[in-house]
């Protein structure tokens, strides 16, 4: 028989059996990244964040579990609902804590409800959607929700009370098969490849040279300069830099070769940086900083290695992170992104229904719009619905 519980913490549950649910090697749902925010400082109550795991056991054995936070703000989630808990404020309710199913901190797409991929998956999704539903109803909370769900997840709530919900990234996919960055410049139109090759050139004019390291390639003085470039860019846009210097060499330790570094040097120093993570198929693009401005380096850093990157390891796709409408130029086109509320009260699910319902012409304008935009010179199918 099943037992489900609810957990502060994944410092007790085992990692081996944590990451055998994931079925594949996104970094974000791994044990590591995620009891690594626990341990070192990223996710604390005070910051609207505090764990409530879902883990299922039968006979001993971890069955299925699910990344659960109850929230109290909607920071770091990448998912807008700030007008909602306006609504709830209108009608004199709370809408904080909520329940949520997420990574924190990482508009990434993946793995939310991790069961593994043997024959009893879709059964035990179900079960986790469930358990969810009556975890949120037996606290008397607002509502649950499930950000950034894969194909799988979101089959696991259609269907159900769970409104959907969609989102547009901007995501590169070598869907052609090109072997080097010339032969993906081949398939942009002649002024976006005009403008790559200048803004590389820029770059290139202005003494830099752009080097990728790994985790474990890293020294304690690069660890220092990433960290100062994250802190830096999130206080220039007014943001909270929730990661602590710690965990990212934590990453650096447990994920060696999936941590991914661009290091932009002058003169022998260090001037700026990028910071990404990889799994087996996939680069993600996640926090970038500069002592210095450079015409041309942000791209450089932040899109163009990357890529380079992805071709010269044979990786199918880059995801450099949630919004910037500046990456349909250089390649990366619109990408739908999907996550589902269960909202308590029928009263209010009703309303933020008929608002999905409002929004979602709008989104699928917006694509249009985008796609209208595409650098490529002929249509390619990397523009996914």
């Amino acid at each position: 028989m099943a037992q489900a519980g609810f957990h502060n913490t994944l410092d007790a549950t085992d990692a081996a059996a944590w990451d055998r649910l994931c079925g594949d090697d996104n970094p974000f749902v791994s044990h590591a990244f995620l009891a690594g925010l626990e341990r070192h400082g990223c996710i604390r109550a005070e910051a609207g964040w505090q764990p409530h795991h879902l883990l299922v056991h039968e006979a001993g054995e971890l069955v299925a579990a699910a990344p659960l936070y109850l929230k109290t703000n909607s920071h770091g989630e990448f998912v807008y609902d700030w007008s909602w808990a306006q609504a709830w404020a209108a009608h004199g309710l709370d809408y904080y804590p909520k329940l949520l199913c997420a990574v924190p901190y990482s508009p990434v797409c993946g793995p939310r409800l991790l069961v593994g991929s043997g024959a009893r998956a879709a059964t035990l999704r179900a079960l986790l959607v469930e358990l969810i539903r009556d975890e949120a109803r037996r606290l008397r909370l607002s509502s649950a929700h499930l950000n950034f769900a894969n194909d799988a997840d979101a089959a696991a709530c259609t269907g159900h009370t769970w409104l959907a919900r969609t989102g547009w990234q901007f995501h590169w996919r070598n869907d052609a098969g090109w072997q080097r960055f010339d032969d993906y410049l081949g398939a942009l139109s002649h002024h976006k490849r005009n403008n790559i090759r200048r803004e590389r050139a820029q770059v290139a004019a202005a003494g830099v040279r752009c080097e990728i390291r790994h985790g474990d390639e890293l020294d304690d003085a690069d660890w220092c300069a990433l960290h100062e470039f994250y802190l830096a860019t999130f206080d220039a846009k007014g943001n909270h830099p929730a990661l602590t210097e710690e965990f990212l060499r934590h990453l650096g330790r447990s994920l060696p070769r999936q941590v991914v570094a661009v290091l932009c040097r002058r003169n022998g120093h260090v001037i700026a940086g990028a910071l990404l993570l990889r799994s087996s198929t996939t680069l993600y693009g996640r926090y970038w900083g500069a002592r210095e401005h450079v015409p041309g380096l942000h791209f450089e850093a932040c899109y163009y290695q990357g890529i380079d990157y992805c071709l010269r390891e044979g990786l199918a796709s880059f995801e450099p992170g949630a919004g910037g409408e500046h990456k349909v130029a250089r390649g990366f086109l619109p990408v739908a992104t999907h996550s589902f509320h269960w909202i308590a009260d029928p009263a209010l699910r009703e309303a933020v229904a008929r608002a999905l319902q409002r929004e979602t012409p709008l989104l699928d304008q917006y694509h249009a719009q985008l796609l209208a935009h595409s650098p490529y010179a002929q249509r390619t199918p990397q523009a996914h619905a």
